[in-house]
């Protein structure tokens, strides 16, 4: 078993530290998550009727596309089942959001821990020479002018947006197919 001191005599033991402790976050915050919306009857009725409604709207759109002389009716049908869907996926949206703010406290004190831990100190080497706004978040809080120096932020960063990402695609979180509209949906075109 590694312990810290053998992490840290490592050539990559500060990266790999970063790398755990964003493994570990992304598990903290999704059994949060899954405490306080995933175990829920309101999230599993709302997500069972986002999948029925996205369902029904694939199959109403193949019908009307297969038939090349649309009904409005069927048209009619087709925009009751999108504002359907959309106010489930928003409804959705809102359910999730009290679990947002306990999961972005938890993110808060682990990113300011590990900010005071490796404050200043080069975690890892890119292999390219990043540009501009990636740079400056990249090097960011690094003294020297070595661009392939990456800082615990950036480093943490990445690693939490693909970690958490694909933790919930394995855990069956990710989000319905037909729920992608979030709290502000895109303006429909029909109605502008």
């Amino acid at each position: 078993m590694a312990t810290p001191s053998m992490l840290s005599s490592l050539k990559y033991g500060d990266s790999l530290r970063v790398v755990g402790i964003s493994i570990c976050t992304a598990v903290v915050c999704e059994a949060i998550s899954w405490i306080l919306i995933y175990r829920t009857n309101s999230y599993k009725s709302l997500r069972s009727s986002i999948d029925k409604a996205a369902k029904k709207l694939e199959n109403m759109k193949t019908e009307t596309s297969a038939k090349i002389a649309a009904k409005k009716s069927k048209t009619k049908k087709i925009d009751r089942v999108e504002s359907s869907l959309k106010e489930s996926s928003r409804d959705l949206s809102l359910f999730k959001f009290k679990s947002g703010a306990v999961v972005a406290l938890v993110l808060f004190v682990v990113f300011g821990l590990l900010n005071s831990l490796f404050e200043g100190k080069v975690v890892a080497k890119l292999p390219f020479k990043p540009f501009g706004l990636v740079m400056k978040m990249s090097h960011r809080g690094l003294q020297g002018d070595d661009p392939t120096d990456c800082s615990m932020a950036f480093l943490y960063f990445l690693c939490s947006i693909s970690i958490r990402t694909n933790l919930q695609k394995f855990l069956g979180f990710a989000p319905p197919r037909g729920a992608s509209a979030g709290l502000f949906p895109m303006p429909d075109a029909k109605t502008n």
